[in-house]
């Protein structure tokens, strides 16, 4: 079965947004984990000052993230569904988060607009018909000096953390198929299975024009699954 991409994918998100994040609940270390990826970017809180893009917010986990992290920062926060983004915007946020409705492709169709100082992408990228442009545009939206952090499952390569993401969805399947979602759920297990490795995505930052780019593991039962992968636009006065 192929993934979905586009729209019919932003659709299936639709459906799914009611119960997402009753689904992330039960998921152990995934807001913690998400929050270790924000600090990973490297700025000191509060973070006052900085503009921050939160590429693929979904229901707003991401979100509250960056918030909880740098809780002054001014977050611009965008997703291609309209049902996840409805879930996100009706929570409490600060005047200091905004919601935009747009594919990470057509950002600046949606009146997003650089620069920004850092981008954060959270299980984002698998969902993309062509992760490389999509680099290209958020490298032309950071500053020089900005900073990349990707959240994602980016398996190790290893047949042995390949076979737990296969076993922890199908597990999962039975649930999300009674809920109306399996055709999702299938898809989020295949696109990581056919996604690049952790590595891979890597290559894919330094081509795209990112330097100091690392791969940075994640603890708990996504070790070898999840990674946050990192990267900097160089900065024009060093060239570093």
């Amino acid at each position: 079965m192929p993934t979905m991409r586009d729209a019919n994918l932003a659709r299936a998100f639709d459906h799914a947004a009611r119960s997402y994040d009753a689904l992330v609940r039960a998921n152990p270390g995934y807001h913690s984990h998400l929050r270790r990826s924000v600090r990973r970017l490297g700025y000191p809180a509060p973070g006052r000052g900085l503009r921050l893009l939160d590429l693929g917010c979904g229901t707003g986990a991401s979100t509250a993230a960056l918030l909880s992290v740098l809780p002054e920062a001014e977050i611009t926060a965008v997703d291609a569904s309209a049902g996840m983004l409805e879930r996100a915007g009706a929570k409490r946020w600060p005047p200091t988060v905004t919601f935009a409705h747009t594919a990470a492709e057509k950002l600046a169709n949606a009146g997003v607009s650089g620069p920004f100082d850092a981008v954060f992408a959270a299980y984002l990228f698998r969902n993309t018909a062509d992760p490389d442009p999509v680099l290209s545009a958020v490298r032309d939206m950071l500053a020089p000096g900005g900073r990349l952090a990707v959240h994602d499952y980016t398996l190790s390569g290893k047949r042995r953390h390949r076979a737990l993401w296969s076993a922890v969805c199908a597990g999962l399947l039975p649930l999300t198929t009674a809920l109306g979602d399996g055709p999702l759920y299938r898809h989020l297990w295949r696109s990581v299975i056919e996604f690049d490795t952790a590595d891979l995505f890597a290559h894919r930052l330094t081509a795209a024009g990112f330097a100091e780019v690392r791969i940075l593991p994640l603890p708990g039962w996504q070790a070898g699954i999840t990674h946050t992968i990192v990267g900097q636009v160089p900065d024009e006065g060093t060239g570093a």
